[in-house]
């Protein structure tokens, strides 16, 4: 009897065992199939959406995002154009016919060339020439294609959002597909299912810090459903997703002059510069009219981990003897200097290993003299003068410890919003080095050692002085548009949070650059089409056989009535290479100084 007990409590046991489990089993497959059918795992996967893709043969026409555009309406985000769109389910459609002939004589190209498009397709392309760019039809073109009614051939209106051969990439940023950054950036869209593991953000740049306003309606998608064997569904063969909307997507108004900002990347082209940057600002605004970065990137095809994506212009580098802007600032506003005391220089310091350019020295010279020339012993002594804190002041007054880019204190939904993604700060000295220590002092008096400025700040810094000492934002973006081209946001023009520079004092530095140009180590840019005031700066990297300089140009033009402020750097130069940074500053002061006649 006991044992006869034990085997049903035993059977007991295992049934029960075994109905938990069918029960767990059709739990799960419940929540697979129905309850998280949309949002399966963390990431956010949609079953019912992946399930559809393994018959359905799709091709993006929209992003669904906002444009950016230049000030004059240039659209950097792609224009609209008509595409001959091929399907790999059009192979089994054009076997034993002449279509492919007749739609490679409408389309103006040879039917081996589409046939070897449509053999090597295993999804939807698009026609492209040579030069990866697509080949654009007419009306009549379009039409006469789609007359032909092939199933998987079809020619439409497509807007690719990137072009190869388009500008300002660094400025504009690119988007990619990062599940952890949508759900970290959108919780509230994430959790309602707004958006998911398929949803892209700005990765880099205006596509970045813009994402929220950008992120538009969904994107328009072509696509034809297909049976196991790639042939269309009769019933369901084609799709055309589109969400109308007179409002949405949004659209950035940049500062940005395309025109511009083609000329000076053409300019950095054709003088080799590999590694560096250009910055081009409205003196009297504060706007980026040009920002050029190199390496160049492909904003299609990024290697993030390569950074050749990172907008240099906005990077820290050791300014070298534009720095002595400071200095000078410094001296002649604190009246511990005069423009005409003199000062000796034998081209040695006599200690720290410290010693002037020149290695002869440059003799006796005015302090106008000595910055005219880059004199190192010259400004080691006013710097002494003027001491460490006092230059750290006046680099935060002329804005050179801060992002100077565009900022919103509420935007909406954000807080403390800055127009320019990946900006940095400047700084002097780190946080644990002395400001009276004189080594320290007076390699920070040539702009070495922490000293570590963007070309943003630079340029800014010319802006700042030009314009009688206010330091004011750099601003990117000037609105937010709707789609039908009403303003949803204007950013206004505005001043930084600090003190600046007084009148005189910003009078004085405009003679003392306008100098380096007539009578100093900027004598090249003497003969351009407008006077130039600027300083040179020349920054070392490395010492023995792996020395290199960052080479700066940075001022601004006309002198006598100054419009644009620039900054040139040409990164990691061969010592024995000439200025290449006043060479290009030159080039683009000819280039706005020919648009301007």
């Amino acid at each position: 009897m006991q044992l006869e007990r034990r085997m049903k409590r035993r059977q007991f046991i295992l049934l029960l065992g075994m109905t938990v489990l069918w029960l767990g089993l059709v739990a799960r497959l419940w929540w697979i199939q129905v309850g998280a059918a949309h949002r399966f795992t963390k990431r956010g996967i949609d079953l019912v959406k992946n399930a559809v893709k393994q018959r359905q043969q799709s091709i993006v026409l929209h992003s669904g995002r906002g444009d950016i555009l230049d000030r004059n309406g240039y659209r950097f985000t792609g224009e609209e154009q008509l595409a001959l769109i091929l399907f790999p389910l059009a192979r089994g459609s054009l076997k034993g016919t002449d279509g492919l002939k007749q739609v490679a004589s409408i389309a103006g190209v040879s039917e081996e060339q589409l046939n070897d498009l449509m053999k090597n397709a295993k999804a939807p392309v698009m026609l492209r020439d040579t030069s990866k760019r697509l080949v654009a039809l007419s009306e009549k073109q379009a039409e006469r294609i789609n007359k032909l009614a092939i199933p998987g051939i079809v020619s439409l209106a497509v807007t690719e959002r990137y072009r190869s051969e388009e500008v300002a990439k660094h400025v504009i940023g690119y988007i990619h597909r990062n599940p952890e950054l949508v759900q970290s950036l959108y919780p509230d869209e994430w959790k309602q299912g707004k958006k998911n593991a398929e949803t892209t953000v700005g990765a880099s740049g205006l596509e970045r810090s813009f994402d929220r306003f950008l992120q538009g309606i969904e994107p328009s998608v072509l696509s034809y459903y297909v049976d196991g064997e790639g042939n269309p569904l009769r019933g369901l063969d084609i799709r055309y997703t589109s969400q109308q909307n007179e409002y949405y997507p949004l659209s950035l108004l940049s500062t940005l002059d395309a025109q511009m900002q083609r000329s000076v990347e053409r300019i950095i082209d054709q003088r080799g510069l590999n590694v560096g940057s250009v910055v081009v600002l409205d003196v009297s605004t504060g706007d980026v009219l040009a920002m050029a970065s190199r390496p160049a990137y492909d904003q299609s095809r990024v290697e993030a981990e390569k950074g050749d994506w990172q907008n240099r212009a906005v990077k820290q580098l050791p300014p070298g003897s534009v720095f002595k802007t400071v200095v000078a600032a410094a001296a002649l506003s604190e009246g511990i200097i005069s423009p005409t005391e003199r000062f000796h220089c034998s081209g040695s310091y006599g200690k720290y290993g410290f010693s002037c350019w020149k290695k002869e020295g440059h003799g006796s010279l005015t302090m106008d003299e000595a910055f005219a020339h880059s004199c190192n012993i010259a400004f080691a002594e006013i710097a002494k003068r003027v001491g460490g804190e006092k230059l750290e002041e006046y680099a935060r007054r002329l804005g050179l410890l801060t992002q100077v880019g565009h900022r919103t204190a509420h935007l909406f939904k954000l807080e403390g919003f800055r127009q320019i993604d990946g900006e940095e700060k400047g700084r002097v000295y780190l946080d644990d080095v002395s400001r009276k220590d004189e080594g320290v002092l007076i390699q920070t008096a040539i702009g070495q050692r922490d000293v570590r400025m963007t070309p943003l700040q630079i340029a800014n810094m010319m802006a700042t002085i030009a314009r009688g000492g206010q330091p004011g934002q750099a601003r990117l973006v000037q609105e937010i548009t709707y789609k039908n081209g009403q303003s949803f946001f204007r950013f206004p023009v505005q001043s930084l949070d600090e003190a600046g520079i007084d009148y005189v004092t910003a009078k004085k530095l405009r003679t003392l650059l306008r100098l380096v140009v007539t009578s100093g180590t900027g004598k090249l840019l003497n003969n351009s089409s407008w006077p130039i005031a600027g300083k040179s700066g020349t920054a070392q990297t490395g010492a023995g056989h792996n020395e290199r300089n960052h080479l700066w140009f940075a001022g601004y033009a006309p002198a006598d009535n100054p419009r644009y402020a620039i900054c040139v750097v040409a990164e990691n130069q061969p010592v024995s290479t000439g200025n290449r940074a006043m060479e290009i500053f030159q080039d683009v002061v000819e280039e706005i100084a020919g648009r301007s006649l």
